[in-house]
């Protein structure tokens, strides 16, 4: 699928794919200005590994996602990307149900977890570029009913550690440290640094 994309600061000088389908993401590298294609990836979202680093964990997941795309289009720089939340190096993705919503929720309200994206850039004629990026999330206390109340809007069914702080659920988090496109699935600033490295974008004009 070949996004239209509005003027904006930079522009795409090779074919650049997007192997995911989320809105957000696709959202993040619309406001760039460039070009790109979406290739929803047919390959499997990993299960981490018993004692498994979560950061490693999240760029092997995102390099799963972008391998696949990679594989069908050799001469394209193919994007991947996979986000996680991590509290006490306990690794939560999406949600499977409400029930699971709500005990992730409980969990991260009150204290500070981290949100870690992995990403895996494929590019021509080279090994892929594979980076982390982490930010911490603070979220305040909250009562169970408001809990509750968040998960029925079904907002947390689709989104790793059960909430959206660009969506409803941003009223939980209380403080950030580090980026929030990270935190909103794309650490946007380290994957323009490695789309110039690879002399797959330039400024417009």
């Amino acid at each position: 699928m070949h996004t239209d994309t509005l003027p904006g600061p930079l522009e795409a000088v090779q074919s650049i794919i997007l192997a995911s389908g989320s809105p957000r993401r696709k959202d993040m590298l619309q406001s760039l200005g460039i070009d790109f294609n979406i290739q929803v990836s047919p390959g499997e979202e990993p299960d981490p590994m018993l004692g498994e680093d979560p950061d490693g964990y999240a760029r092997r997941a995102s390099l799963a996602k972008a391998e696949a795309v990679a594989k069908l289009n050799p001469e394209a720089i193919v994007i991947g990307s996979d986000t996680i939340v991590v509290l006490d190096n306990e690794i939560m993705g999406k949600p499977s149900g409400p029930d699971e919503a709500m005990l992730m929720l409980s969990k991260l309200v009150g204290n500070t977890h981290r949100v870690v994206s992995g990403c895996a850039v494929f590019h021509p004629g080279g090994e892929p570029k594979l980076f982390s990026v982490s930010t911490d999330v603070t979220m305040g206390p909250q009562p169970l009913e408001v809990l509750f109340a968040y998960v029925a809007t079904g907002e947390p069914m689709d989104k790793a550690g059960a909430y959206a702080i660009q969506g409803q659920g941003g009223f939980l988090v209380e403080s950030i440290s580090g980026s929030y496109n990270n935190v909103v699935g794309l650490p946007l600033h380290k994957l323009v640094d490695i789309l110039f490295e690879l002399r797959a974008i330039r400024p417009r004009g």
